[in-house]
């Protein structure tokens, strides 16, 4: 969602890399590039001007610290003005009230309310151990109510199956009644949207925050709405005593500005953040971990916990005692590592996480999920021998592989290559050499690196 502004925010803080001091001149260009980058991130004009004369009090005349440059002084403190647009401190999301915990969610339609409802609830559930009843309101849309029966199931909650034809705050009130009977922890209501904001529905999700008593209020954002998502959480804000937003479809192309304005907009935090298709893809907001995102510093803590939470440790360490032999290296582990990688959203979403330092240059290098796969599809055209003993493939069998994957024989050819060389390299950690290496970066670079 940031890549646009990250790479030209990192390019604006280059130029004052070699600088002695902060001045009033060099500060003054350089706040011109970042008022550009946020007008491109079409951030609302107002946060905007707030957010450039904060980083330029904070800015002129502040004094470079030992050892550090320019540069990483003016990244601190747009780093601390970021934060603050986001929010301050993460704000949580306490289920702090007698069961049943009602949480509402608003918002126009396409914006991804019925799938964030079902992903919050699997969220509640795996990370809370909460028992969740959800329920449909939209009452217009039958499409809507089927989506979220199938969603619960998938996810594990409970459905409330209401009368059709009943109303929508009807169909709330009774939903919090099995609550109540069911002695479930959280129920999560999915209202109506429209394609705009329209005094029916205002009026319609005002009745059914009253019937339920919600605690929760949370207006769900698509991330490339743009200037239109601000006006619509000003107008939802101004009719339901919002407690906070959902920002939806964040791993898209979406230029960033709605996460920069809806808090400044609102008054209210952000407290998730929707990054995919998958039920799992919703993550709680931390302002200070974007804003290091933002700036091109990445993000190893959610990748740290994305690890813990999706890598098979039994798998890990198995791998780690063949990479400390020097052998046994096959296809079944690479498909293996593959197939990892894919379930943490492929190698960009991994280098998304990474600080830039790490990843420039090889934006253009890094596989997408389309040409994993297509590695996936031809380890699984090999036959159990060839993939534990590559030797054997010779030029009539990379024939079959390509033929039984789908693939051109180069498309072989490149990933036996790739294959010798993770060998090769494996060979070269054998007796102890990679630990030495890693514990030589504590003093610098590694042997052998220039």
């Amino acid at each position: 969602m940031f890549d646009n502004l990250t790479a030209r925010l990192s390019r604006t803080v280059d130029t004052l890399r070699g600088r002695g001091r902060i001045t009033d001149d060099n500060i003054s260009e350089t706040l011109r590039e970042v008022r550009m980058a946020l007008l491109e991130a079409d951030v609302a004009l107002p946060v905007l001007k707030r957010f450039i004369e904060a980083v330029r009090t904070r800015a002129l005349g502040s004094e470079v610290q030992h050892s550090l440059s320019p540069g990483q002084v003016f990244v601190g403190i747009l780093h601390k003005e970021l934060v603050d647009l986001m929010g301050g401190a993460a704000a949580g999301f306490e289920l702090r009230a007698q069961p049943p915990y009602v949480v509402l969610l608003a918002g126009l339609q396409g914006a991804g309310k019925t799938t964030t409802a079902a992903k919050l609830a699997r969220w509640l559930i795996e990370s809370k151990k909460k028992r969740v009843l959800l329920v449909s309101t939209d009452v217009r849309r039958p499409a809507a109510i089927l989506q979220l029966e199938r969603l619960a199931a998938q996810v594990g909650a409970e459905y409330f199956r209401a009368d059709a034809a009943a109303s929508p705050a009807r169909i709330g009130e009774e939903a919090l009644a099995q609550a109540r009977r069911g002695l479930f922890d959280v129920l999560i209501v999915d209202t109506a949207g429209r394609l705009h904001v329209d005094q029916e529905l205002m009026d319609e999700a005002r009745e059914i925050d009253r019937v339920t008593g919600s605690h929760e209020r949370l207006f769900v954002v698509d991330a490339m709405a743009g200037q239109d998502a601000v006006n619509a959480a000003r107008a939802f804000g101004a009719t339901l005593d919002l407690t906070g937003v959902i920002l939806t479809k964040a791993d898209g192309d979406a230029r960033g500005g709605v996460a920069l304005s809806v808090r400044e907009i609102t008054g209210k935090p952000i407290v998730f953040l929707g990054t995919g298709e998958k039920a799992e893809a919703l993550e709680p907001f931390d302002p200070e971990r974007m804003a290091t995102r933002i700036l091109g510093m990445g993000d190893v803590v959610a990748l740290v916990e994305q690890v813990q939470k999706q890598a098979d440790v039994d798998e890990a360490q198995r791998l780690a005692k063949k990479f400390a032999k020097g052998k046994g290296f096959d296809f079944n582990d690479l498909r293996g590592q593959l197939e990892q990688l894919l379930k943490m959203g492929g190698l960009a979403a991994v280098m998304d996480k990474l600080p830039q330092q790490v990843t420039r240059g090889a934006g253009a290098k890094v596989p997408g999920d389309k040409d994993i796969r297509r590695q996936i599809a031809i380890i699984n055209s090999m036959t159990r021998r060839e993939r534990r003993q590559p030797a054997v493939i010779d030029g009539s069998r990379r024939r079959r592989i390509a033929g039984g994957a789908g693939v051109q024989v180069q498309d072989v050819n490149r990933l036996l290559k790739q294959f010798q060389d993770m060998q090769r390299m494996m060979k070269s950690m054998k007796g102890g050499r990679l630990a030495r290496m890693l514990g030589s970066l504590k003093g610098g670079r590694p042997p052998g690196f220039l």
